[in-house]
């Protein structure tokens, strides 16, 4: 099969497009072999790329946590999916199990949830790592309840852009950062009440207006750096903070200890990083709800650039350049 290889970390020339053995060959008793039909591109990957992946030992490697194509075979015990049924999921791509930038993969079945059908494969693979971000920064750490206040930094982006979507399904009021008129016209459209130009506006001091002078009960941080700890004046006392960055060594934490806030910590990966099954199990759950969600038109995936798999190093580009409304994706087997 073709896939792109990742020879050596750097820039994104070293992901170059070559032979290698289909993983299928033989498959593994739970284990599905997929047919590709996309990828997604994720932050984590131009990361892994420029830093080495995590499994340094192991190169050359194939990147891409996200993946969505068709069943192509089954392992002997695999009870849940069939030869043609259609599939999403997050695995692979740390550097250990191959990634999904390849015209095939294996995936346990336990991993694994049907694809939406009312979305292309394009979409479906844009959307799991970000879609399980979310969810579980908001629904889990953030333990979000219907009716309470949210802010959502970079609300535009591939994390910001379902989580905005993600807050309003549980019936929240969500507030959300971006640079533009056009970014703050497209989180009005996933349904965010109030779009805060950060560059124009001290976007703490819009919150506490927005918010009668409180701050927003959760605050959910897709940015890192300062933006985390300038978040907390603007998060009410005894509220929640969320990021899904390692918080800065320079942090100022003063504010965060006066109003007591919550602070959570979101990494999606952990699971796969530490071989977690039911907590693998459980993420492939939140896809399957996501997918009910997407059939009944609730929750959009915004896909703004598709590439070719041999295309992958423009891809990195592209994200690396910064500013990027939703998601991009690697089209397989369309050459």
């Amino acid at each position: 099969m073709k896939a792109v290889l990742m020879t050596a970390a750097g820039n994104p020339d070293v992901l170059q497009v070559q032979d290698v053995p289909n993983p299928g060959v033989p498959i593994g008793e739970t284990e599905l072999l997929v047919r590709l039909k996309a990828a997604g591109v994720n932050p984590i990957d131009t990361k892994l790329r420029k830093r080495g992946t995590f499994y340094p030992d192991r190169m050359p490697a194939i990147l891409g946590c996200d993946g969505a194509g068709v069943v192509e075979a089954v392992g002997a015990a695999v009870q849940k999916f069939h030869v043609g049924d259609e599939v999403y999921f997050c695995n692979g791509g740390l550097g250990a199990h191959q990634g999904n930038y390849a015209e095939y993969t294996t995936v346990d079945e336990r991993f694994v949830a049907r694809k939406p059908r009312s979305v292309s494969f394009a979409e479906a693979a844009a959307a799991p790592l970000v879609l399980i971000t979310a969810w579980e920064a908001l629904y889990e750490r953030g333990r979000l309840e219907p009716g309470e206040s949210v802010l959502i930094h970079a609300g535009a982006g591939g994390v910001g852009h379902v989580a905005i979507q993600l807050a309003k399904l549980k019936g929240a009021n969500v507030c959300t950062t971006v640079s533009s008129q056009d970014k703050a016209n497209f989180v009005k459209q996933l349904g965010a009440d109030y779009p805060i130009l950060y560059k124009q506006t001290d976007f703490v001091q819009a919150v506490l207006d927005w918010t009668g002078g409180e701050g927003v009960d959760l605050a959910f941080d897709t940015v890192g750096g300062e933006t985390f700890h300038k978040t907390f004046p603007g998060v009410r006392v005894y509220g929640d903070i969320v990021t899904i960055l390692e918080p800065d060594a320079n942090t100022v934490w003063k504010a965060a200890r006066n109003r007591n806030l919550r602070i959570g910590l979101e990494l999606m990966l952990t699971p796969m990083l530490q071989g977690m099954v039911e907590a693998q199990q459980h993420q492939a759950e939140i896809l399957a709800e996501c997918a009910k969600y997407i059939d009944a038109g609730k929750l959009k995936i915004h896909v703004s650039h598709q590439f070719l798999l041999a295309e992958a190093a423009k891809a990195h580009q592209l994200l690396e350049s910064g500013s990027m409304m939703g998601k991009i994706v690697l089209l397989i087997g369309e050459e």
